[in-house]
């Protein structure tokens, strides 16, 4: 945290810190497996359009980044698991306008080691989704920390008994899910995902997602789609870099396709890893 290792337990931010007062910066989470962080290029590459897009200075160097995001997963000894990095504009009194141009932006960067067999279990069944309207801002291409429509979709997602939630916009078509970028597979057999260029964040597994589809031979169609097209689909999936492909089974409990994952997500999951960048830690 600000150039300082610390145990998670003594950790803290400066109660005037502008992410604590005004989400007022951005983040990125990444997968580390089997002891390789997995495409961190891409990841380092958005958060350099996120900070850029809302004006705070690279807290450093990506050479020194990669450095510290290393020592940090081998402090923790994570061989699988994940590691979280904030930047936000800094301490300062508090203002809605930009502190004094000489404020430095701060820096935290945790990691954990997660369980694969639940992320396993959740490939072999299959997981539940709701879907909710959107109510978000309308940069949400920015990674930003300002994620309380979030928080209440996937709050609604687990009082229904979901996993997650589903953002359905006004006119009827899907965008994207509270955490995760959403996928079919229509009739003709096309893997569908709306356009990254408005209304979704470009996820990075998404993107890693379209290199594995042509690898095997998937064609893959970047177009809107509506509620009612996702539920008559032959396959749902949500992809994220903690889960990669989760295939989803049952939404706003209508079953998906036979009720079981479909194998377009198994081929992908399966073939992930062999086109994802690996980075040793």
């Amino acid at each position: 945290m600000n150039g300082r290792y610390l145990p998670h337990r003594d950790a803290g931010v400066h109660i005037e810190d502008r992410g604590y007062q005004f989400a007022d910066g951005v983040y990125e989470v990444c997968e580390i497996r089997h002891g390789m962080i997995v495409d961190l290029s891409r990841h380092l590459d958005r958060l350099d359009r996120s900070l850029s897009e809302i004006r705070i200075s690279s807290p450093m160097s990506r050479a020194a980044l990669v450095g510290v995001i290393r020592e940090v997963a081998r402090r923790n000894r994570v061989n699988n698991g994940l590691f979280y990095l904030q930047v936000t504009r800094g301490e300062a009194r508090r203002d809605h306008v930009f502190p004094a141009a000489d404020t430095a932006p701060s820096l935290v960067i945790t990691a954990k080691s997660t369980d694969p067999k639940i992320i396993a279990a959740k490939n072999t069944n299959g997981i539940k989704a709701i879907t909710v309207a959107d109510n978000r801002w309308d940069r949400v291409d920015i990674k930003t920390v300002g994620l309380l429509p979030n928080v209440l979709a996937r709050q609604a997602a687990k009082e229904s008994g979901a996993q997650e939630a589903i953002y359905v916009d006004t006119r009827g078509m899907v965008t994207e899910g509270a955490a995760t970028n959403v996928w079919i597979v229509d009739r003709e057999g096309n893997l569908v995902t709306r356009p990254a260029e408005h209304g979704i964040l470009r996820g990075i597994t998404r993107t890693t997602l379209k290199d594995v589809a042509q690898s095997l031979s998937i064609p893959v169609v970047e177009r809107e789609f509506s509620r009612e097209e996702m539920l008559a689909s032959r396959e749902v999936f949500i992809t994220a870099a903690t889960s990669i492909c989760f295939p989803v089974v049952e939404i706003d409990g209508i079953t998906i396709g036979n009720g079981h994952p479909g194998t377009f997500a198994e081929k992908i999951r399966t073939a992930f890893f062999d086109i994802a960048e690996k980075t040793a830690i």
